[in-house]
């Protein structure tokens, strides 16, 4: 694929950015399914974060073709090979992992309303709902939100432009894998779709992944393209779950309890590699010194806030404390990841942890120093759940400059969970 001249041809009325249900990431389903049999009545509200201010959305990007392309993803539903790949596919070494009574509702599915309004520079964008059907709004959101921007970026630039830009994005990323290559036991996946820089680039990085990398690439969060390439899908669980199930809880007990009921809800729908802890909703070393002991046979736990070999020191202690071999567990980084934390990361760590990365924005969207004033620099754009029922969801994360909520409720949760001081870390992406 040329994608300097698809680029170019994008000049077309509407050229769609997502054009199927499962062009989302692997987590998403696995979620939704657990919602819908555990909590499918709760309404929910999703809402746009840009935490890069700087970046103006509203002016760069057109309100009509940002409205064609979300009406575009409300029209699709599951064709008739996507469902057959997802009914009948092995995933984690299990076959049939979405339910027959899970894939019926989602072969029926649309997704429902959004509501998009301009506020000075910016979109404010929701969508409400039940939410099964609200929360697979996430990823596709995002997805054309940044892809919106790249064309619009990308619009004024000449074909021989164009041709150049990917040239040398190509040779950045290779130079990339080829340092990875020297990482002996390396194991790492494509967590790129939310911020990727376009569908065909991330399915470039993906297949310049498998054939830099061999076997130590172990596949991408992208359901799409695991499904076009044949390549494992790759993701467990997100903040998400928590955060909605805190936000339901009725008092500061109930409270306490809602990041371990959403696991014991995990542990009864998923098995294996899929039991996979992410601690730092409400402070990660709360999360574990509270943790029922049940919890420390899980597989492995995700650090996806905070100093990242803080946040694998203390999993290594709690692992030890409870009487668990941490050269049995498995950890996964990642947040903020690029070429030089990923070797430094398991360099420091290989041997004493089973070591994996999921790298997002920065394999899929490094567009940094290649484009006239930086104006394809990859930014922070999130999507996330807002609300439950009506009450407000709240996140406090490792960093601080990742929390959100009220801030009445924030200070509820920081006494809740016993959450001192932090340390804030700049949120690249």
């Amino acid at each position: 694929m040329d994608i300097a001249t698809r680029v170019w041809n994008h000049k077309w009325k509407i050229d769609p950015i997502v054009r199927s249900l499962i062009d989302t990431d692997f987590y998403k389903l696995l979620m939704c399914q657990s919602v819908f049999h555990n909590r499918s009545r709760v309404q929910v509200t999703f809402s746009l974060i840009n935490r890069s201010r700087h970046v103006p959305l509203a002016t760069l990007i057109d309100e009509g073709e940002l409205r064609e392309q979300l009406d575009h993803i409300r029209s699709l539903s599951l064709t008739r090979g996507e469902s057959t790949w997802l009914r009948g596919n092995t995933f984690y070494g299990k076959r049939q992992m979405f339910r027959p009574d899970f894939m019926e509702w989602f072969e029926g599915l649309r997704l429902p309303p959004y509501f998009l309004e301009r506020v000075g520079d910016q979109y404010e964008l929701t969508f409400e709902g039940s939410w099964p059907e609200v929360m697979l709004w996430e990823i596709p959101a995002l997805a054309v939100l940044m892809e919106l921007r790249g064309r619009a970026v990308l619009h004024d630039m000449a074909r021989f432009e164009l041709q150049v830009l990917y040239a040398r994005a190509m040779t950045k990323l290779w130079q990339k894998i080829e340092r990875l290559r020297e990482v002996p036991g390396l194991r790492i996946a494509d967590f790129g779709t939310r911020r990727r820089h376009s569908f065909l680039w991330q399915d470039w990085c993906v297949q310049a992944m498998t054939e830099g990398l061999g076997s130590a690439f172990t596949g991408t969060s992208n359901c799409l393209i695991a499904k076009n390439r044949d390549l494992e899908a790759i993701g467990t669980n997100a903040h998400e779950l928590p955060m909605v199930y805190a936000a339901l809880a009725k008092d500061d007990a109930a409270l306490a309890a809602a990041p371990y009921d959403v696991l014991a809800d995990w542990h009864r729908e998923h098995e294996g590699n899929l039991r996979i802890i992410l601690p730092d909703t409400y402070g990660t070393e709360g999360f574990l010194q509270r943790a029922p002991d049940w919890l420390a046979g899980w597989t492995g736990i995700r650090i996806d806030s905070g100093d990242p070999e803080t946040g694998a020191e203390i999993a290594i202690r709690w692992w030890q404390e409870r009487g668990e071999d941490p050269r049995q567990k498995l950890v996964i980084f990642s947040d903020g990841l690029d070429v030089d934390k990923i070797v430094d990361l398991h360099a420091k760590f290989a041997g004493r942890v089973r070591v994996s990365f999921g790298w997002g924005t920065l394999l899929t969207n490094d567009f940094r120093g290649l484009a006239p004033d930086d104006r394809l620099a990859p930014f922070s754009l999130v999507c996330k759940a807002v609300s439950a029922n009506g009450h407000p969801t709240v996140k406090l994360s490792d960093n601080p400059n990742k929390a959100m909520g009220p801030a009445e409720e924030l200070a509820r949760y920081k006494r809740v969970f016993d959450v001192g001081a932090q340390e804030a870390r700049e949120v690249i992406v």
